[in-house]
């Protein structure tokens, strides 16, 4: 089973032995980003108890210097580790079940993956691949807390293309057999979570039908596993890694893309200083065409709306030959998660705004293909979920 345990593997976790774990289990920090408001209700909400709040440093609270914060991490890490904050879960996978705000369950794996099978680059052909572009300035604040760092914590969320439902959701089944590790209600309306351990005979026939689905999967594309989630946290454990500083594994949640549950929102763009409606007709001419094979995307602009259809022979998708016409142009874009906010805002003079198609299940059946085929996607294609169904920060692992 080589390729299963080059690629994704359990691996020896430490479990916070604290009192009210609510407390503990934090939001992924590139959340929020706008509202440092909401951290510091985090801080306020987490207190003197041990927090996983101590050990993050949140992308709204980043500064010029952060160097105090990162240093104080450090020594915070130290310190729960020197006074048995944690309780070590050895050579298992963690199985995850996410309560969401609206009633669903989103099913996990917590586990490993190799980091030479991973590659943030574009260009690069691993078999564990970003799905977007990597802002390379958004990886030195992760870099300089992990490298320096005794322990991991992970909001990295890893997606399979396991059409066949055969990986994760079988365990769903055998949990009753498996010991409860975790069972509580997430700060902040982060709706609930559980976990199981899983190892021996419930490991050992995970670990068959994982290898069974990357050969099936390395048969069929170029890449078996995909960021969905953290992949600049990712990125920066990489860079650690490549020169010498930390372990060759990082610590991912494996999720379906095909888990009814794993909602993707599409990222609309709006862009500004322009005359809508030269901008139109340019696009018209350039990348935009009547037949068949078109992409209809929606456009809004000061009293007016129409839909552009985006020829389907200049690109694997339309949102990448959309956003390579507007780099190319140089516009200045503005990434909006809401349709109802988009078209308010492209309301404004001066300003035109383009409405992404929504992430059906035809479109996750095709994810991994147009990855496969065309690489990394545009920055800001897609969101997984809404802030808080992001994943929090919860188990921890070393890396030194």
């Amino acid at each position: 089973m080589k390729g299963l345990i080059i690629i994704f593997r359990p691996a020896d976790f430490l479990l916070p032995n604290v009192e009210d774990l609510s407390r503990w289990a934090v939001i992924a920090c590139d959340q929020f980003t706008s509202e440092p408001e909401y951290w510091h209700k985090v801080r306020d909400y987490a207190g003197s108890s041990p927090s996983a709040y101590n050990l993050v440093l949140p992308e709204a609270l980043l500064n010029d210097d952060n160097m105090q914060d990162i240093t104080r991490i450090n020594s915070t890490m130290n310190d729960y580790l020197e006074h048995n904050i944690f309780t070590e879960c050895r050579n298992s996978y963690i199985y995850v079940e996410r309560e969401l705000l609206d009633g669903t369950t989103r099913r996990g794996l917590v586990g490993v993956i190799d980091l030479e099978q991973y590659d943030f680059r574009d260009g690069t052909t691993p078999k564990i691949r970003a799905t977007e572009l990597t802002v390379t300035e958004r990886i030195p604040p992760r870099k300089i807390i992990r490298e320096n760092a005794q322990i991991e914590l992970s909001h990295v969320i890893l997606l399979c293309d396991d059409e066949k439902h055969e990986i994760i959701e079988p365990l769903t089944l055998s949990k009753h057999d498996m010991k409860k590790l975790y069972d509580f209600t997430l700060m902040l309306g982060g709706g609930k979570i559980r976990g199981w351990r899983v190892h021996g005979d419930h490991a050992r026939a995970l670990n068959m039908r994982i290898d069974s689905y990357i050969k099936r999967k390395s048969k069929e594309l170029s890449l078996v596993f995909a960021v969905g989630d953290g992949n600049h946290s990712l990125a920066a454990a990489k860079s650690c890694y490549e020169e010498g500083k930390t372990s060759r594994y990082a610590m991912v949640e494996l999720e379906n893309i095909h888990d009814d549950a794993l909602k993707f929102e599409p990222i609309h763009r709006i862009v500004k200083n322009v005359s809508a409606d030269d901008v139109i007709d340019d696009m018209r001419k350039a990348i935009c065409t009547d037949e068949n094979t078109s992409w209809p995307v929606n456009y809004y602009a000061h009293n007016t709306k129409g839909t552009l259809y985006i020829d389907g022979t200049k690109g694997a998708s339309a949102l990448i030959v959309l956003q390579k016409y507007l780099d190319d142009k140089g516009f200045t874009i503005d990434y909006i998660h809401d349709t109802d906010s988009l078209i308010k805002l492209s309301d404004e003079n001066n300003c035109v705004g383009f409405e992404l198609p929504p992430f059906d299940d035809s479109a996750k059946r095709e994810f991994f293909g147009v990855i496969s085929r065309s690489g990394v996607l545009p920055r800001k294609t897609f969101s997984m979920g809404h802030a808080q169904e992001k994943r929090y920060y919860l188990e921890a692992r070393r890396i030194k």
